[in-house]
């Protein structure tokens, strides 16, 4: 995966982090984010990004983190 697609994962997710209603609060916003998701990412950008928390999930702010720490364990569950 090249840096600029992972750049662009990266900075698409914190802007639905930064700008949703519940911006401030970390679970609710994580919530938010967690449903962009689901509903609009496909497979593989899940995938790329799952992989960017696995090496550190540097850049992420903090309720994107939360949110793909989430996907994570949705897709361990899955996985077993």
């Amino acid at each position: 995966m090249s840096g600029t697609r992972l750049d662009q994962l990266i900075k698409m997710i914190n802007q639905i982090a930064i700008n949703n209603p519940c911006n401030g609060d970390v679970a609710a916003s994580s919530e938010v984010v967690l449903g962009h998701i689901r509903k609009f990412w496909a497979r593989p950008m899940k995938k790329d990004i799952v992989a960017h928390l696995e090496q550190g999930g540097e850049g992420l702010e903090p309720a994107a983190l939360e949110a793909v720490r989430t996907l994570q364990a949705e897709q361990n569950m899955t996985a077993s």
